[in-house]
């Protein structure tokens, strides 16, 4: 066979160019090798197991990957039929079903829509289906909602209720730098430079940048750095022995919790990060620095976070319109 396959290239190279001969050479051998799957013969849960394995390699998330394969799962648990044969309006079906079993809100359809809507973009451009039934089925508009941000006086509030220099240390990082709370867990105490009040995290996609904390979270780093009693590389582990490395559940257990003791609305890492970009734009920083600080690629993302401070609002109105 392969000798027949280069008969065919050689006859044909008087007639191609270079890159039509490579795209020959390319469906040939798609076509007639001897050990290819039929895709037609692959489960829907190999192709699930194939589009997550390519996800991990992209650098996406373990929590991202759960999201997507239960997600998945879901739709194949009610549509007993190959992907190949999925339609537009047996998906349409399954969500409008999903949305009135579940009375879920618009924000969580559309975001099962657009995890099934990259598997089936995979699966496009893989070209194990021709063309994905997702194309027709559109963004679901939602409401926006200003989201609230922590006020000065409730970072106050937090800092004097800490009893724990390492909890103390946390609200400071993530309050300066806006870091995401996967970013947080993963520093290494080699990562933080105390004297350059800077670090090295790694976000989504494994991308490296650097933030920067100010005076407060430095000072609290430093005292808690030198409390540890411990030889673990991690910059957060747990209160008590073995002291491992401190988990995303963790953080958002302890923050939720001191919260909560204190009446304050909705205490979580995200929040942290929301505050700091409102904060960064009242103060006058451009929108394009603290894209890069937050490690948005686009910057309408950043923009979603950075909602303008409704008493600054008030006051320039009273300056300008009283």
């Amino acid at each position: 066979m392969e000798e027949k396959i280069v008969k065919v290239l050689n006859e044909m190279s008087a007639y191609l160019t270079i890159a039509q001969m490579k795209k020959l050479q390319e469906i040939m051998l798609d076509t007639f090798a001897e050990n290819k799957i039929e895709k037609s013969n692959v489960a829907n849960n190999d192709f699930l197991q194939m589009f997550l394995d390519a996800k991990k390699i992209e650098g996406c998330s373990g929590r991202t990957i759960q999201y997507y394969q239960t997600t998945i799962l879901h739709m194949f648990s009610k549509m007993n039929v190959p992907i190949r044969k999925i339609t537009t309006e047996e998906i349409r079906a399954y969500l409008s079903e999903y949305q009135e079993n579940s009375h879920c809100t618009n924000v969580t359809v559309d975001n099962i829509r657009r995890n099934i809507s990259s598997f089936f973009s995979w699966l496009e451009e893989e070209d194990y289906i021709l063309k994905s039934p997702m194309k027709r089925i559109h963004k679901i508009k939602t409401k926006t909602v200003v989201k609230s941000v922590i006020s000065d006086e409730g970072i106050e509030k937090l800092r004097d209720y800490c009893t724990e220099s390492r909890d103390l240390a946390i609200i400071d990082l993530l309050y300066s730098t806006g870091i995401r709370v996967g970013e947080l867990v993963n520093l290494n105490i080699d990562d933080i430079d105390l004297e350059g009040r800077e670090c090295v995290v790694y976000g989504k996609g494994n991308k490296e940048r650097r933030v920067y904390f100010d005076a407060k979270a430095k000072v609290h780093l430093k005292r808690y750095m030198e409390e540890r009693q411990d030889n673990n590389e991690a910059l957060f582990v747990t209160l008590d022995y073995p002291y491992n490395r401190l988990k995303i559940s963790g953080v958002e257990i302890r923050l939720r919790s001191l919260g909560r003791k204190l009446n304050l609305e909705r205490i979580h890492p995200h929040k942290f990060r929301r505050t700091m970009a409102t904060r960064a734009i009242d103060k006058g920083m451009p929108i394009e620095q603290v894209q890069k600080i937050l490690g948005h690629s686009q910057i309408d993302t950043t923009m979603q976070y950075a909602m303008v401070n409704q008493a600054n609002v008030k006051s320039s109105h009273q300056k300008y319109m009283s």
